[in-house]
């Protein structure tokens, strides 16, 4: 198949998984092409599958904001024209899934039809969607694409919940690609943070308000007064500042360390003893799926999709959302030195589970299924 791939090219999940996702489907052989602003992260170009092409964004004194989203759908109408495209994927309802609307009408009305397939990673419905000035072009994008699928179970249902969607959405979960998150041996790593032997916790995300970065950085303050730890945090984003200060506040800040936005956040996973996720909301948790990939345990929350994902009391916890003296009591459990090999043990078999050999087939399934419909309506 020849695929067109548009997503954000940036370090959150629906990106990464995007990217990952075209890659796979590349070395299976797929023609690839990536249609970003900008290349993504994760995006190498070592696959004679794997093509791809920027959106021209002009920029004119007469409007006041760039007009993205028709830059983006003339591209994919270009793409789909010369490279004779059998099918477009967009990730995240807004605004890829309207955009590709109308790239659809557009080639529709030049004889050209092209199924879409919009895949729900979380802030677009969760968050962004529910907004009133937004609310009726997700549901309309959502119910005019060919297919429909969610990252997990939870957000499917709140989908369902909170828009008027008259059509099927099936539940694909993101996936991990095991040949590059696993634990390597970087012990020389773990001693320059950990000269002690301290227990190394580590959170990632993208430092909004949603991730409540206070209650990690509160769990850790609680549980290095018991157990020596020191905290590693990946990641940047509007909330940095303040959790910086509060560091300091707590005069922790010599023991917590920030590393800002990295690519191959692997090599920090590899060393780590306990990965925190205090979540407002995660639709799946993928940064929880590669630090299981690398045999660290977990103490999440239990918001969304997290349920589907942690296993509670086998590879790691749930709590409350705001839970803090849980999360830490589920902490000192883990790392336990009789219990942390085995919480390590399982979150890697549970990590196999959403393997990217046992994921990518039931995509592959998928786009022959909404293909084939997709004749049946055209004939």
């Amino acid at each position: 198949m020849k695929i067109g791939i548009v997503c954000y090219p940036t370090f959150g999940g629906s990106g990464v998984v995007a990217t990952e996702l075209g890659k796979g489907l590349a070395k299976s052989g797929h023609k690839i092409h990536f249609i970003t602003y900008q290349q993504p992260p994760r995006l190498d170009f070592f696959n004679e599958n794997v093509y791809y092409h920027e959106v021209n964004i002009p920029t004119y004194p007469l409007f006041q904001f760039p007009p993205y989203e028709t830059a983006l759908a003339s591209e994919m109408v270009s793409v789909v024209q010369y490279e004779n495209l059998d099918l477009l994927h967009v990730h995240y309802a807004i605004p890829h899934a309207s955009a590709a609307y109308m790239a659809k009408m557009i080639l529709r009305s030049q004889g050209r039809f092209v199924p879409v397939v919009t895949t729900l990673h979380g802030t677009d419905i969760t968050l962004v969607g529910k907004d009133a000035s937004y609310e009726p072009v997700v549901t309309f994008s959502i119910n005019e694409s060919d297919g429909v699928t969610a990252v997990s179970e939870n957000l499917r249902q709140e989908t369902l919940d909170t828009f008027s969607i008259r059509r099927d959405i099936e539940v694909i979960p993101n996936f991990i690609d095991l040949d590059r998150f696993k634990r390597l041996r970087k012990e020389h790593f773990k001693t320059a943070i950990c000269p002690n032997g301290e227990k190394l916790i580590v959170h990632t995300s993208n430092f909004r308000r949603v991730k409540r970065i206070d209650d990690a950085v509160m769990a850790f303050y609680k549980i290095n007064k018991q157990v020596r730890s020191k905290m590693l945090l990946v990641g940047d984003g509007p909330e940095r500042a303040r959790i910086e200060k509060l560091c300091r506040d707590l005069d922790i800040y010599e023991d917590v360390r920030f590393l800002g936005k990295l690519d191959a956040v692997e090599e920090v996973l590899s060393v780590a003893d306990l990965f925190l996720m205090p979540s407002e909301n995660e639709s799946f948790g993928l940064a929880a799926l590669e630090a299981m990939a690398c045999e660290v345990p977990l103490i999440t929350s239990n918001a969304g999709g997290l349920p589907e994902l942690n296993v509670h009391g086998v590879t790691g916890f749930l709590s409350k959302v705001g839970d803090v003296d849980d999360m830490v009591k589920n902490a000192l459990f883990i790392l336990q030195d009789d219990n942390l090999p085995v919480f390590k043990h399982n979150a890697l078999e549970r990590a196999k589970q959403f393997e990217i050999s046992h994921v990518l087939p039931q995509y592959e399934a998928y786009y022959e299924k909404v293909l084939l419909e997709s004749r049946e309506k055209v004939f």
